[in-house]
Protein backbone atom coordinates (compact mmCIF):
# COMPACT_ATOMS: atom_id res chain seq x y z
CA UNK A 1 0.00 0.00 0.00
CA UNK A 2 1.67 3.22 -0.97
CA UNK A 3 1.41 6.39 0.82
CA UNK A 4 2.11 9.81 0.57
CA UNK A 5 2.15 12.74 3.47
CA UNK A 6 0.98 15.59 1.74
CA UNK A 7 2.99 19.16 1.39
CA UNK A 8 1.67 22.00 2.60
CA UNK A 9 0.80 23.29 -0.85
CA UNK A 10 -1.27 20.30 -1.56
CA UNK A 11 -4.58 22.42 -2.87
CA UNK A 12 -6.74 22.23 0.25
CA UNK A 13 -10.44 22.22 0.81
CA UNK A 14 -10.39 24.69 4.52
CA UNK A 15 -7.67 25.60 7.38
CA UNK A 16 -8.72 24.42 10.42
CA UNK A 17 -8.61 26.97 13.87
CA UNK A 18 -9.15 26.20 17.40
CA UNK A 19 -11.14 28.87 19.27
CA UNK A 20 -9.70 29.99 22.89
CA UNK A 21 -12.13 29.53 25.81
CA UNK A 22 -12.70 32.50 27.56
CA UNK A 23 -11.36 30.65 30.95
CA UNK A 24 -8.44 28.84 29.80
CA UNK A 25 -4.70 29.96 29.25
CA UNK A 26 -5.70 32.65 26.69
CA UNK A 27 -8.07 34.44 29.01
CA UNK A 28 -5.47 37.34 30.22
CA UNK A 29 -4.92 38.06 26.72
CA UNK A 30 -8.33 36.86 24.80
CA UNK A 31 -9.31 39.80 22.99
CA UNK A 32 -5.95 40.51 21.64
CA UNK A 33 -5.59 36.88 20.55
CA UNK A 34 -9.31 36.54 19.06
CA UNK A 35 -8.57 39.78 16.85
CA UNK A 36 -5.51 37.49 15.53
CA UNK A 37 -7.69 34.50 14.97
CA UNK A 38 -9.97 37.04 13.67
CA UNK A 39 -7.76 38.52 10.71
CA UNK A 40 -6.72 34.69 9.98
CA UNK A 41 -10.36 33.71 9.70
CA UNK A 42 -10.90 36.76 7.35
CA UNK A 43 -7.37 36.91 5.37
CA UNK A 44 -8.09 32.85 4.59
CA UNK A 45 -11.65 32.96 3.62
CA UNK A 46 -10.46 35.07 1.05
CA UNK A 47 -9.56 32.03 -0.53
CA UNK A 48 -10.92 28.77 1.23
CA UNK A 49 -13.25 27.34 3.28
CA UNK A 50 -12.11 27.31 7.52
CA UNK A 51 -13.32 25.09 10.44
CA UNK A 52 -13.45 26.63 13.31
CA UNK A 53 -14.01 24.92 16.85
CA UNK A 54 -15.82 26.57 19.61
CA UNK A 55 -15.69 26.03 23.00
CA UNK A 56 -19.49 26.54 23.68
CA UNK A 57 -23.00 27.89 22.35
CA UNK A 58 -22.53 31.72 23.41
CA UNK A 59 -19.23 31.72 20.94
CA UNK A 60 -20.35 30.15 18.42
CA UNK A 61 -23.45 32.83 18.34
CA UNK A 62 -21.20 35.50 18.64
CA UNK A 63 -18.44 34.46 15.73
CA UNK A 64 -21.39 33.95 13.22
CA UNK A 65 -22.63 37.41 13.56
CA UNK A 66 -19.27 38.88 13.91
CA UNK A 67 -17.89 37.32 10.57
CA UNK A 68 -20.91 37.89 8.69
CA UNK A 69 -20.00 41.62 9.73
CA UNK A 70 -16.87 41.38 8.77
CA UNK A 71 -17.15 40.26 5.04
CA UNK A 72 -16.55 37.15 5.66
CA UNK A 73 -18.05 35.50 2.63
CA UNK A 74 -21.43 32.95 3.12
CA UNK A 75 -21.00 29.46 3.28
CA UNK A 76 -17.41 29.39 3.67
CA UNK A 77 -17.31 29.51 7.68
CA UNK A 78 -17.95 26.41 9.79
CA UNK A 79 -18.74 26.45 13.39
CA UNK A 80 -18.80 23.31 15.69
CA UNK A 81 -19.24 23.81 19.22
CA UNK A 82 -16.65 20.97 20.83
CA UNK A 83 -14.47 21.37 23.88
CA UNK A 84 -10.44 22.05 23.93
CA UNK A 85 -7.82 22.13 26.20
CA UNK A 86 -6.19 24.71 24.04
CA UNK A 87 -5.83 26.53 20.10
CA UNK A 88 -3.18 24.54 18.62
CA UNK A 89 -4.65 23.18 15.95
CA UNK A 90 -1.09 22.48 13.70
CA UNK A 91 -0.52 19.64 16.82
CA UNK A 92 -3.83 18.21 17.64
CA UNK A 93 -5.46 18.47 13.56
CA UNK A 94 -5.23 15.45 11.33
CA UNK A 95 -2.81 14.82 8.69
CA UNK A 96 -3.50 14.47 5.42
CA UNK A 97 -1.96 11.46 3.44
CA UNK A 98 -2.84 10.28 0.09
CA UNK A 99 -2.88 6.37 0.00
CA UNK A 100 -2.98 4.62 -3.08
CA UNK A 101 -4.91 7.59 -4.53
CA UNK A 102 -7.65 7.84 -2.30
CA UNK A 103 -7.16 10.47 0.64
CA UNK A 104 -7.61 9.89 4.82
CA UNK A 105 -6.56 11.49 7.26
CA UNK A 106 -4.42 9.87 10.32
CA UNK A 107 -5.34 11.20 13.96
CA UNK A 108 -2.29 11.03 16.15
CA UNK A 109 -1.89 10.97 19.66
CA UNK A 110 -1.37 14.13 20.79
CA UNK A 111 0.20 14.40 24.52
CA UNK A 112 0.71 18.26 25.09
CA UNK A 113 4.29 18.02 23.89
CA UNK A 114 5.34 15.50 26.00
CA UNK A 115 3.21 15.83 28.99
CA UNK A 116 3.76 19.66 29.88
CA UNK A 117 -0.03 20.49 29.92
CA UNK A 118 -3.13 19.32 29.29
CA UNK A 119 -4.58 17.69 26.16
CA UNK A 120 -6.84 14.93 26.71
CA UNK A 121 -9.85 17.43 25.03
CA UNK A 122 -7.42 18.03 22.34
CA UNK A 123 -6.42 14.80 21.82
CA UNK A 124 -9.85 13.57 21.25
CA UNK A 125 -10.84 16.71 19.06
CA UNK A 126 -9.78 15.47 15.73
CA UNK A 127 -12.49 12.20 16.38
CA UNK A 128 -15.41 14.49 17.31
CA UNK A 129 -15.26 16.36 13.97
CA UNK A 130 -15.16 12.59 12.40
CA UNK A 131 -18.09 11.86 14.24
CA UNK A 132 -20.13 14.92 13.55
CA UNK A 133 -19.60 14.01 9.78
CA UNK A 134 -17.24 17.24 9.46
CA UNK A 135 -14.63 14.62 7.21
CA UNK A 136 -15.36 13.36 3.61
CA UNK A 137 -12.50 11.05 3.74
CA UNK A 138 -11.45 8.26 6.04
CA UNK A 139 -10.29 9.35 9.98
CA UNK A 140 -7.74 6.71 10.94
CA UNK A 141 -6.29 6.77 14.37
CA UNK A 142 -2.32 5.95 15.38
CA UNK A 143 -1.32 4.86 18.36
CA UNK A 144 2.16 7.23 18.01
CA UNK A 145 3.19 10.80 19.64
CA UNK A 146 3.51 12.75 16.54
CA UNK A 147 2.88 16.78 16.17
CA UNK A 148 2.19 18.59 12.98
CA UNK A 149 4.39 21.21 13.81
CA UNK A 150 7.22 18.69 13.61
CA UNK A 151 7.25 17.48 9.99
CA UNK A 152 8.06 19.62 7.03
CA UNK A 153 7.84 17.16 3.83
CA UNK A 154 8.42 17.72 0.18
CA UNK A 155 5.21 15.63 -1.11
CA UNK A 156 7.94 13.12 -2.79
CA UNK A 157 9.33 11.04 0.16
CA UNK A 158 11.32 13.24 2.23
CA UNK A 159 11.41 14.39 6.11
CA UNK A 160 12.99 17.45 7.40
CA UNK A 161 11.94 17.39 11.11
CA UNK A 162 14.66 17.67 14.50
CA UNK A 163 16.19 15.43 16.52
CA UNK A 164 15.62 16.78 19.80
CA UNK A 165 11.37 16.69 18.94
CA UNK A 166 10.95 13.19 17.22
CA UNK A 167 13.54 11.50 18.79
CA UNK A 168 12.61 12.86 22.90
CA UNK A 169 12.00 10.28 25.23
CA UNK A 170 8.93 12.38 26.06
CA UNK A 171 7.10 11.19 22.43
CA UNK A 172 8.29 7.38 21.55
CA UNK A 173 10.80 6.13 24.27
CA UNK A 174 10.31 2.98 23.09
CA UNK A 175 11.63 3.35 19.18
CA UNK A 176 14.86 4.57 18.20
CA UNK A 177 15.85 6.51 15.46
CA UNK A 178 15.48 3.63 12.74
CA UNK A 179 12.12 2.22 14.27
CA UNK A 180 11.07 5.52 14.07
CA UNK A 181 11.86 6.04 10.50
CA UNK A 182 10.15 2.71 9.66
CA UNK A 183 6.76 3.93 11.33
CA UNK A 184 7.36 7.00 9.31
CA UNK A 185 7.96 5.37 6.51
CA UNK A 186 4.95 2.93 6.94
CA UNK A 187 2.21 5.07 8.27
CA UNK A 188 3.15 8.25 6.04
CA UNK A 189 5.30 7.15 3.15
CA UNK A 190 8.54 8.74 4.38
CA UNK A 191 11.72 7.37 2.34
CA UNK A 192 14.23 9.20 3.77
CA UNK A 193 14.45 11.60 7.39
CA UNK A 194 16.33 14.67 7.11
CA UNK A 195 17.51 15.36 10.71
CA UNK A 196 18.76 18.72 12.28
CA UNK A 197 20.45 18.50 15.52
CA UNK A 198 20.37 23.04 15.78
CA UNK A 199 17.99 25.46 16.12
CA UNK A 200 16.33 25.42 19.54
CA UNK A 201 14.66 28.41 19.76
CA UNK A 202 14.40 30.25 23.77
CA UNK A 203 10.65 29.90 24.84
CA UNK A 204 9.60 27.15 22.57
CA UNK A 205 7.74 24.66 24.74
CA UNK A 206 7.64 22.00 21.77
CA UNK A 207 11.36 20.60 21.93
CA UNK A 208 12.06 21.98 18.81
CA UNK A 209 9.59 21.87 16.08
CA UNK A 210 10.68 21.89 12.57
CA UNK A 211 8.11 24.63 11.64
CA UNK A 212 9.66 27.56 14.05
CA UNK A 213 12.80 26.72 11.90
CA UNK A 214 12.91 25.56 8.32
CA UNK A 215 10.18 24.80 6.05
CA UNK A 216 10.07 23.09 2.57
CA UNK A 217 8.60 25.79 0.11
CA UNK A 218 8.49 23.47 -3.00
CA UNK A 219 10.56 19.98 -3.03
CA UNK A 220 13.81 22.09 -4.30
CA UNK A 221 13.76 24.66 -1.94
CA UNK A 222 13.96 25.56 2.26
CA UNK A 223 13.33 28.69 3.82
CA UNK A 224 14.78 29.05 7.28
CA UNK A 225 15.69 31.14 10.09
CA UNK A 226 18.76 33.31 9.51
CA UNK A 227 20.06 34.69 13.15
CA UNK A 228 22.52 37.41 11.83
CA UNK A 229 23.11 38.87 15.56
CA UNK A 230 26.57 37.83 16.77
CA UNK A 231 25.99 38.91 20.30
CA UNK A 232 22.86 37.00 20.52
CA UNK A 233 22.72 34.01 22.55
CA UNK A 234 21.22 32.22 19.22
CA UNK A 235 23.87 33.10 16.83
CA UNK A 236 25.69 29.89 17.16
CA UNK A 237 23.56 27.09 17.56
CA UNK A 238 21.21 28.92 14.21
CA UNK A 239 24.69 29.34 12.76
CA UNK A 240 25.21 25.43 13.13
CA UNK A 241 22.23 24.99 11.53
CA UNK A 242 22.75 26.78 8.45
CA UNK A 243 25.50 24.40 8.13
CA UNK A 244 23.68 21.80 8.14
CA UNK A 245 20.77 23.03 5.68
CA UNK A 246 23.36 23.36 3.19
CA UNK A 247 25.12 20.25 3.55
CA UNK A 248 21.69 18.37 2.60
CA UNK A 249 21.16 17.44 -0.68
CA UNK A 250 17.82 16.56 -2.68
CA UNK A 251 17.18 12.82 -3.73
CA UNK A 252 19.07 14.10 -6.97
CA UNK A 253 21.94 14.63 -4.94
CA UNK A 254 22.05 18.57 -5.93
CA UNK A 255 22.07 20.89 -2.98
CA UNK A 256 18.91 22.58 -1.90
CA UNK A 257 18.06 26.00 -3.04
CA UNK A 258 17.69 28.19 0.62
CA UNK A 259 16.25 31.59 1.65
CA UNK A 260 17.45 32.41 4.51
CA UNK A 261 14.43 34.47 6.42
CA UNK A 262 15.56 37.46 8.74
CA UNK A 263 16.14 37.78 12.76
CA UNK A 264 13.89 39.59 14.43
CA UNK A 265 14.63 42.29 17.59
CA UNK A 266 14.09 39.90 20.60
CA UNK A 267 10.76 40.19 22.15
CA UNK A 268 10.21 39.46 25.68
CA UNK A 269 7.06 38.62 27.68
CA UNK A 270 6.00 41.49 29.33
CA UNK A 271 5.18 40.11 33.22
CA UNK A 272 8.38 37.81 33.89
CA UNK A 273 10.75 39.15 31.10
CA UNK A 274 11.05 35.60 29.49
CA UNK A 275 12.31 35.21 26.05
CA UNK A 276 9.45 34.56 23.35
CA UNK A 277 9.97 32.71 20.33
CA UNK A 278 9.59 35.49 17.40
CA UNK A 279 10.63 33.37 14.08
CA UNK A 280 9.15 34.26 10.27
CA UNK A 281 9.65 30.22 9.58
CA UNK A 282 6.11 30.13 10.96
CA UNK A 283 4.25 30.93 8.08
CA UNK A 284 0.98 28.99 6.38
CA UNK A 285 0.61 27.93 2.83
CA UNK A 286 -2.95 28.02 1.66
CA UNK A 287 -4.73 28.11 -1.78
CA UNK A 288 -3.25 30.99 -3.54
CA UNK A 289 -1.43 32.74 -0.48
CA UNK A 290 0.91 32.57 2.10
CA UNK A 291 0.33 34.03 5.32
CA UNK A 292 3.06 35.20 7.43
CA UNK A 293 3.33 36.19 10.94
CA UNK A 294 4.94 39.81 11.71
CA UNK A 295 6.11 41.46 14.53
CA UNK A 296 5.98 44.85 14.70
CA UNK A 297 9.31 44.66 13.97
CA UNK A 298 11.99 46.12 11.59
CA UNK A 299 12.69 42.72 9.87
CA UNK A 300 8.51 42.33 9.21
CA UNK A 301 9.11 43.47 5.31
CA UNK A 302 12.39 42.23 4.74
CA UNK A 303 10.57 38.83 6.01
CA UNK A 304 7.40 39.32 3.98
CA UNK A 305 10.20 40.50 0.99
CA UNK A 306 11.99 37.18 1.33
CA UNK A 307 8.70 35.21 1.04
CA UNK A 308 7.64 36.98 -2.11
CA UNK A 309 10.87 35.76 -3.38
CA UNK A 310 9.23 32.23 -2.41
CA UNK A 311 6.52 32.08 -3.64
CA UNK A 312 5.86 34.17 -6.63
CA UNK A 313 3.13 33.01 -7.73
CA UNK A 314 1.04 33.29 -4.39
CA UNK A 315 -0.25 36.79 -2.45
CA UNK A 316 2.02 37.70 0.63
CA UNK A 317 -0.60 38.23 3.49
CA UNK A 318 0.93 39.35 6.59
CA UNK A 319 -1.07 38.42 10.04
CA UNK A 320 0.13 40.43 13.24
CA UNK A 321 0.89 37.87 15.63
CA UNK A 322 2.94 39.54 18.94
CA UNK A 323 0.19 38.62 21.36
CA UNK A 324 -0.04 35.42 20.07
CA UNK A 325 3.75 34.72 20.80
CA UNK A 326 2.94 34.95 24.67
CA UNK A 327 1.56 31.67 24.69
CA UNK A 328 4.63 30.64 22.77
CA UNK A 329 3.08 30.16 19.03
CA UNK A 330 2.67 31.69 16.34
CA UNK A 331 0.74 31.80 13.02
CA UNK A 332 1.32 28.14 12.10
CA UNK A 333 1.09 26.96 15.10
CA UNK A 334 -2.87 27.73 15.56
CA UNK A 335 -3.19 26.32 11.86
CA UNK A 336 -3.58 23.11 10.27
CA UNK A 337 -5.05 22.62 6.82
CA UNK A 338 -7.42 20.44 5.28
CA UNK A 339 -6.51 18.80 2.11
CA UNK A 340 -9.11 18.74 -1.28
CA UNK A 341 -11.39 16.29 -0.83
CA UNK A 342 -11.26 16.20 3.05
CA UNK A 343 -14.00 18.48 4.42
CA UNK A 344 -17.97 17.28 3.47
CA UNK A 345 -19.02 20.60 3.05
CA UNK A 346 -22.89 19.42 2.28
CA UNK A 347 -22.71 17.59 5.91
CA UNK A 348 -25.57 19.50 8.16
CA UNK A 349 -23.45 19.11 11.07
CA UNK A 350 -20.55 20.85 9.10
CA UNK A 351 -22.38 24.19 8.68
CA UNK A 352 -21.57 27.06 10.29
CA UNK A 353 -24.09 29.58 11.37
CA UNK A 354 -22.70 32.27 9.14
CA UNK A 355 -25.55 33.65 6.86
Amino acid sequence: MANRLLPEWHPQDAVQLTWPSPDGDWAPLLERVEATLEALVVAITRYQHVLVSVPDTATKTHLAARFANLGVAAGRLHLLELEADDTWARDHGPLGVERDGELVLLDYVFTGWGGKYPASRDNSLTRHLADAGVFACPVTSRDLVLEGGALETDGEGTLLTTESCLLNNNRNPHLDRDALAARLGEELGIERVLWLSHGHLEGDDTDGHIDTLARFVDPQTIAYVRCDDESDPHYPAFTAMERELQALRRHDGAPYRLIPLPWPRPCFDPVDGHRLPATYANFLIINGAVLVPTYGDGADSRALAALGEAFPDRDIVPIECTSVLRQHGSLHCLTMQLPAGSLALDAPQAEGETP
